[in-house]
């Protein structure tokens, strides 16, 4: 009984136009929440790389950095790839780039 009921039931006819425009509503929900995300979280977050970089490249002989590991030191010699930090009186430690987090005003380090 049921089943021929459902049987008997049929679609309305969709139209090209009405079906195109219904996809559209529905993916715009979508669309918005990625542009959000891009303005809230991608934007900001490659803007921070940005000077990061920026902050690396620009890394001089004598100046004092904070590194990753909380480490506080002046360079004492750069490499492509790596720096050498003075942490104490005669003693150096080789450290990547990228490890630098803050370069500190100078004389901060006594």
């Amino acid at each position: 009984m049921f089943i021929s009921s459902a049987f008997a039931q049929t679609a309305p006819a969709a139209t090209a136009g009405g079906d195109l425009q219904s996809t559209l509503t529905s993916m715009l929900p979508l669309v918005l929440m990625f542009v959000v995300l891009y303005f809230v979280m991608i934007r900001p977050q490659m803007k921070k790389q940005k000077e990061h970089r920026a902050m690396i490249d620009a890394l001089a002989k004598g100046d004092e950095v904070a590194t990753v590991g909380g480490v506080l030191g002046k360079v004492v010699k750069l490499d492509e790839a790596y720096i050498k930090l003075e942490i104490a009186s005669g003693v150096e430690v080789q450290l990547q780039r990228s490890a630098v987090v803050q370069v500190l005003p100078r004389g901060s380090l006594k």
